[in-house]
């Protein structure tokens, strides 16, 4: 049995549906799919009472029932243009389409696709609410899920958090039994975390490299900003909203030798 499944006292857990339901064709075996899960004979998902969160998995195999608490706080991490608001819609779609209510965030400074919108590079999009420098992110979790029920959190551009933040969110996942993604860069141009990004890899309960390719056809893990004639910036503030035509992702040698020049 693989290991994300146990059999305590005779009753069968899932220990991470949320992000089974997120991501099935990545994340988790296609073979433990819920709608597959349902099918077998000696398992049944039990239903839950209105007052317990849809994630926290009330599991029923004849008479006994087993409560698996799963929220976590997640990052996935990379460098620009690898497709994490591409994975993240995806993985809200697969919540929404069960049935599941989901909660969007993304960074106010942001605004390349518009106020309050989460967009990818191949053209899909959603209607996210804004968080800013200052918020606190644990009492707007708590007012949003006074008002309904939440299955899951969704953060675009979490580099822009602030630690407390982070904490914020960490607090939401421990208190409040929320699982909340998390979506952003690693790094900025020089090399250097993001403060948003140095608190969730010390503080994520997982975390997940989203990959992209450099020119040469290695992993990039590396960015570099471009002035607008595409020469190399290696100086200015570590916050400049751009796509494509501002970032390059690159692996580290090339990324070395373009600030090098």
């Amino acid at each position: 049995m693989p290991p994300s499944i146990g059999r305590p006292g005779g009753v069968i857990a899932i220990r991470d549906l949320s992000v089974l339901i997120a991501n099935t064709s990545t994340l988790a075996p296609r073979a433990f799919h819920p709608r597959k899960l349902a099918s077998l004979k000696w398992f049944q998902i039990g239903k839950l009472a209105p007052s317990e969160p849809f994630l926290s998995g009330v599991f029923k195999v004849g008479q006994h029932r087993h409560k698996a608490h799963m929220a976590k706080l997640y990052f996935h991490y990379s460098t620009m243009n690898a497709g994490k608001s591409t994975l993240l819609l995806q993985a809200a779609h697969n919540y929404q389409e069960r049935g599941m209510q989901t909660y969007l965030l993304t960074a106010r400074i942001d605004y390349r696709a518009g106020s309050a919108q989460i967009t990818s590079r191949i053209g899909i999009g959603q209607t996210a609410d804004t968080f800013a420098a200052g918020d606190d992110l644990f009492s707007k979790l708590k007012i949003r899920q006074a008002k309904g029920e939440v299955a899951c959190v969704f953060v675009d551009e979490a580099q822009f958090l602030s630690r407390d933040q982070v904490w914020q969110l960490a607090r939401a996942v421990d208190d409040l039994n929320l699982p909340i993604m998390c979506y952003g860069l690693r790094v900025d141009f020089r090399g250097n975390l993001f403060p948003g990004s140095a608190a969730l890899l010390a503080l994520a309960d997982e975390m997940r490299e989203v990959r992209t390719i450099c020119h040469c056809g290695k992993k990039a893990t590396m960015v570099i900003r471009q002035d607008d004639n595409g020469n190399i910036v290696n100086h200015g503030d570590q916050v400049q909203i751009g796509g494509n035509q501002t970032y390059v992702s690159l692996c580290r040698r090339h990324w070395r030798e373009a600030m090098d020049r």
